[in-house]
């Protein structure tokens, strides 16, 4: 996997941007605000079709502009493809290209450039809420696998649907009719969904107490438990028991939902503890543990994408060297010698005679050549 080119038309603060990148480490530098995460945040548009920043895609158009244009070129799966998005101001629905054929959902860019994005919100996505962890698997769970891709938005919009009923039948009560078909349908989309997650998350479980265990020197040993719905005994059971587990899940809380106007439980509520010699990560970790075991979710996000797919997934490090320390900083510089790397850093000082340097000022760039 290795991103070879970006073009960007009206995108962020980048009236127009065309850069290139070497297949190993390429660092972005700048001062703050002046467009350095802006290209990352395109690289990973454009491979799965969403912002990491903002869920107002008008955000992401230029001031003053009428559309952004994104466009990657890369190389994948053997052989050299293209991406494009364009993205309006307006309500107009955005469109979506790949080899230059024109697509009807976004989920054409899922499998195709793979990104592991790892920003400094991420270093303590183990001490926040729930949503940001079921992000963290969702995002990647979604280009690894296309099936779950589309359980999951289905899932999504049968969450939205039931919400939007139990919110306004007290206003219809002939609302309530045909909520037993969206829970019994979120319930067999909803088996699909923990299915998929609890094998990727044992599988990442695995991957990070190894990185974890190499950079603790073995003093700590870091584990993942996944945690679903309460009446889901075994998440790794087949997709029929979880069903009928989520359908007697669907029938104790039926009343209650209705009562309280919301969905109150259901597989939209997941979430995943990390611990630390058996004590929650959460409750007791420190700072240093907690982002000594957020690196290493990261880097074994990084090592399932490439055993599954046999190739690299681009690693796009947002600013994180800055928020570590020296120590930890070499563990990651360490670890990201192979396969393609954009780096952004305001401070360059500790990242010498590596990969090209890429400058960023007030939406322009200037590029240098690569080092040895």
């Amino acid at each position: 996997m290795r991103l070879e080119a970006l073009t960007l038309y009206d995108f962020r603060n980048y009236a127009r941007l065309e850069a290139s990148f070497v297949p190993g480490v390429n660092l972005i530098l700048g001062e703050n605000a002046q467009g350095k995460t802006n290209l990352l945040e395109a690289v990973a548009y454009l491979s799965t079709g969403r912002s990491f920043r903002t869920a107002r895609p008008q955000e992401l158009v230029r001031f003053g502009a009428d559309f952004a244009d994104l466009n990657a070129a890369f190389f994948s799966t053997g052989r050299r493809q293209t991406a494009r998005a364009v993205i309006f101001a307006g309500r107009r629905p955005r469109q979506i290209y790949v080899g230059g054929v024109k697509q009807k959902t976004a989920a054409a860019l899922e499998g195709l450039l793979t990104t592991v994005l790892f920003c400094p919100e991420e270093l303590q996505v183990l001490k926040g809420g729930a949503a940001a962890r079921r992000k963290l698997i969702d995002t990647a769970l979604c280009q690894l696998r296309p099936n779950y891709a589309r359980a999951l938005a289905e899932y999504t919009k049968l969450l939205d649907s039931k919400s939007r009923i139990l919110k306004d039948w007290h206003e219809m009560p002939s609302l309530l009719e045909p909520l037993p078909e969206f829970s019994l349908r979120m319930a067999q989309v909803g088996a699909v969904v923990i299915s998929y997650r609890a094998r990727y998350l044992r599988a990442l479980s695995e991957a990070a107490a190894e990185y974890h265990a190499e950079f603790s020197g073995g003093s700590e040993a870091l584990t993942l438990a996944y945690q679903t719905v309460s009446t889901v005994t075994d998440p790794f059971a087949s997709q029929q028991t979880l069903f009928e587990q989520l359908m007697e899940h669907q029938k104790r809380h039926e009343r209650a939902e209705i009562d309280a106007g919301q969905c109150l439980t259901g597989p939209h509520k997941d979430d995943f503890e990390a611990e630390l010699d058996g004590l929650s990560v959460k409750a007791f970790g420190s700072q240093g543990q907690t982002r000594t075991a957020a690196i290493s979710l990261k880097l074994a996000e990084r090592e399932l994408f490439r055993r599954d797919t046999g190739e690299e997934p681009v690693l796009l490090l947002d600013d994180v060297l800055s928020e570590l320390d020296a120590r930890r900083q070499d563990f990651v510089l360490n670890q990201i010698r192979s396969g393609q790397v954009l780096i952004t850093c305001c401070e360059p000082e500790r990242i010498t005679n590596i990969g090209k340097r890429i400058f960023v000022e007030g939406g322009q760039i200037r590029e240098e050549a690569s080092c040895t």
